[in-house]
């Protein structure tokens, strides 16, 4: 009885932490995918892994109180990376929330049917092509590859210290800043040079309505500047996404 009951606990673990990081990593965390669907994928990943990677500790003489904290430990873990992973993956949804502002099309809002949340027209249509590029090139295969490995590095019942996945989630948190900001500094410098032009056409033309001829100016600039250089940033930034998840994971 102990050896079943030192198996179901071992299944748990690795079904905890498989669990917390689909809820909350993309991809696998959409609601357009459908609950069943979802539990029946947990389920088949954490029974491989369960049955691929060894335990990292002894089951069989496990107490219930340190089953609990093992579970919680596990649960712990699974959300470090799932927020790791999710953060990284914001980057070009957050670069879009940029661009919209400089437009003024903050204002505009429809229903993401990914998550089920408000979102801006154009940063949910930019994510959705990064989506479809991080599809292509196996992006989903790269997030079970990711759980594989923190089970190779941590199996079941052992994870890193508590400072090195606060470490990784805040490294997470600064890469979703900075290459959002490095994806849309072209776009910013061309508003900015949109402002120079705008503020000469002020003082030249004294008579001419600059606030009505800048709103439809932004929005043209903006989308001609999004066709140009975002989009085509976009693919390379699937091979920087998986190069960011291998930095920032804490495995």
């Amino acid at each position: 009885m102990d050896y079943v009951i030192g198996k179901l606990l071992g299944f748990a673990m690795v079904l905890t932490r498989t669990s917390v990081f689909f809820i909350t990593g993309p991809v696998f965390s959409w609601q357009s995918i459908p609950s069943t669907v979802k539990i029946a994928m947990t389920v088949l990943v954490s029974i491989f892994f369960c049955t691929v990677c060894p335990v990292g500790i002894d089951a069989n003489r496990v107490s219930t109180v340190e089953a609990v904290l093992y579970l919680c430990n596990e649960a712990l873990y699974g959300l470090a990376l799932g927020l790791v992973a999710i953060l990284v993956f914001s980057v070009v949804k957050f670069a879009g929330q940029i661009v919209e502002r400089e437009m003024g099309l903050a204002m505009a809002e429809i229903l993401d049917p990914m998550t089920g949340e408000m979102a801006q027209p154009l940063g949910m249509f930019l994510e959705m092509v990064f989506i479809l590029l991080l599809l292509s090139a196996n992006g989903h295969h790269l997030l079970l590859l990711v759980l594989s490995r923190s089970y190779e590095v941590f199996p079941a019942g052992r994870i890193p210290a508590i400072s090195a996945l606060a470490n990784g989630v805040l490294e997470a948190g600064s890469t979703l800043l900075m290459a959002g900001l490095r994806l849309a500094a072209p776009i910013l410098g061309a508003f900015l040079l949109l402002n120079v032009v705008l503020a000469v056409l002020a003082r030249v033309a004294q008579e001419m309505n600059i606030l009505l001829i800048s709103l439809s100016m932004r929005v043209a600039l903006g989308f001609v500047v999004v066709v140009v250089l975002f989009i085509p940033f976009l693919n390379g930034f699937v091979g920087e996404f998986a190069e960011w998840m291998g930095k920032l994971l804490p495995l």
